[in-house]
């Protein structure tokens, strides 16, 4: 049976929905460089960090699930180097940390726990912590996802202005809510009267609010981040709250925590240990959003949140499924064909299918592609990795229609020597699949495991003769088709077998003047 480890606490619901399927532990404590390898899958939230070394000792594993939004602690590029699965639960935490958000900006501007705690000292200090109203002003959001877009949701209906930058959203998602699309950093650091960061934690947006950006916001600005703690740069922060050009700062995060430096010392500080997510609600749809996403992984479901594979809605999928064992056949086929370095591979999809979302034809067709040619598992995930390191660019095309058939998928290899091109359909409910082109000739043959291709002449008499010599070597021919580009002009036979075909008979044909003879293992 599957085992799964869980190491940190989810929803218990989670556990359970995983428990029906597979071996679970719940293990909290264990050394984990220790007892990794005994596990198909793990499933995380925030504290465990999955480094490249501990990826490495992962020998079974096939899926990492985070039970949470960020990804931060998983080291993507290792865990895809090993065709490992990392998904997440996007969906979970967006409304908590929507509310967090909202709820620090609010305590913020009006002082809420500064004056909580001076009368809990029994200290009535109304003049002191008298604030300022949210209405009428200026948020300026740094990042525009889901999180982002609930945000603004709920300072629009606080009569908040809303400015936000987000270069990978689209112009539709601002008009629909009415935002306002900065197309700089400088056009939020410069209106906004309250500053709220929403990005993911990359190199390029480690420290994003430094001394430079403080400077350039207006003075009496207030910073509050529920995203990451490294956006920020805290001494710099520090700093520009004492001269005073920071009026406060909501924090829920920071770079290292628990966090115990200066900044909680001051009071235009309100902080927070890493709340944001942390609802009833929040840990409930987590939890059991990341079991439902490492069954679909184990079980060859669609990992709807796979952060390291393509993505596509159950509708594109349902009608791709049939045709992604066809584009793995056909790239493993086109480089057995083709001779040379390969350089170049496209996947092309004709008729009605190429209206869908074809990455993972593309995908299938390179996982067809390597399977046993490279030194390490091949599967979805890493097979786009494995073209990179190999020098192999890929790209796709969608054709609007297809010449012969309803749907076609098409690959085609380039290498130092030729351009080569397989195309094939599926045919029935099972479905079957069918090659349609190969070798530059039109042919219809069923693909089979076994497959030999003779380019000739055509004249009367090679038909009998190779399936002769074949019967000589005790070997079936299962199917065979044959294709010509004209009367007397150049052919191509093509035939599945039952049984391996050897080196003899492969040098038995050419002694017999077929001098293209290619035999193919699918």
């Amino acid at each position: 049976m599957l085992r799964v480890l869980v190491r940190e606490e989810i929803a218990e619901a989670g556990v359970e929905f995983l428990r029906a399927r597979f071996d679970v532990d719940v293990d909290l404590t264990s050394p984990l460089e220790d007892v990794i390898a005994d596990y198909d899958a793990i499933v995380i939230r925030s504290a465990t960090k999955l480094t490249a070394a501990l990826i490495e000792r992962a020998t079974r594993l096939r899926v990492i699930g985070r039970a949470g939004v960020g990804i931060d602690n998983v080291d993507l590029a290792a865990a895809t180097r090993r065709g490992i699965v990392v998904a997440n639960a996007p969906e979970s935490t967006v409304v908590s940390a929507a509310e967090h958000t909202i709820g620090l900006m609010v305590a913020l501007a009006r002082n809420i726990p500064q004056a909580h705690a001076a009368l809990a000292r029994g200290r009535w200090e109304r003049s002191r912590w008298g604030g300022v109203e949210v209405a009428g002003k200026t948020l300026g959001l740094v990042g525009y996802g889901r999180i982002g877009q609930q945000v603004a949701r709920r300072a629009l209906g606080l009569g908040m202005v809303v400015v936000a930058f987000d270069p990978f959203v689209g112009d539709d998602r601002f008009r629909d809510l009415g935002v306002e699309r900065a197309m700089t950093l400088g056009g939020v650091w410069n209106q906004a009267d309250v500053v709220s960061l929403h990005s993911p934690l990359t190199e390029e947006t480690r420290g994003l609010v430094n001394a430079d950006a403080l400077a350039r916001m207006r003075d009496g600005v207030r910073i509050v981040n529920t995203a990451r703690g490294e956006l920020i740069d805290e001494e710099a922060l520090l700093q520009a709250i004492r001269s005073g050009k920071v009026a406060g700062a909501a924090l829920d995060v920071f770079a290292e925590e628990p966090y115990t430096g200066p900044l909680l010392g001051l009071d235009a500080v309100v902080a927070t240990p890493h709340l944001a997510a942390s609802t009833d609600e929040a840990q409930d749809r987590a939890g059991l959003i990341i079991a439902e996403q490492v069954v679909a992984a184990l079980e060859g479901g669609i990992v709807t949140n796979a952060l390291n594979t393509p993505v596509v809605d159950a509708a594109d999928f349902e009608v791709l499924r049939p045709f992604l064992p066809l584009a793995a056949k056909l790239g493993r086929l086109a480089l057995e064909l083709t001779t040379g370095a390969p350089s170049g591979l496209t996947v092309a999809a004709h008729g009605p299918l190429a209206a869908h979302d074809v990455r993972l034809l593309t995908v299938a067709a390179l996982n067809g592609a390597f399977e046993g040619r490279v030194d390490r598992l091949v599967n979805a995930i890493n097979a786009p990795l494995i073209a990179a390191e190999r020098g192999i660019a890929v790209s796709e095309e969608q054709g609007r229609a297809s010449r012969d058939f309803i749907n076609t998928v098409e690959v085609r290899v380039r290498t130092d020597r030729e351009e080569l091109t397989v195309s094939g359909t599926t045919v029935g409910p099972e479905p079957r699949l069918f090659l349609a082109r190969a070798l530059g000739f039109a042919i219809d043959i069923e693909l089979g495991e076994r497959m030999v291709f003779v380019r000739y002449g055509d004249q009367p008499g090679v038909i009998g003769r190779v399936g002769s010599m074949f019967g000589e070597a005790g070997i079936n021919i299962a199917n065979m088709a044959v294709s010509r580009t004209k009367e007397g002009g150049e052919a191509l036979m093509a035939f599945s077998i039952d049984a391996p075909a050897t080196t003899e008979l492969a040098d038995r044909l050419r002694a017999a003047g077929f001098d293209d003879v290619r035999i193919v293992t699918l």
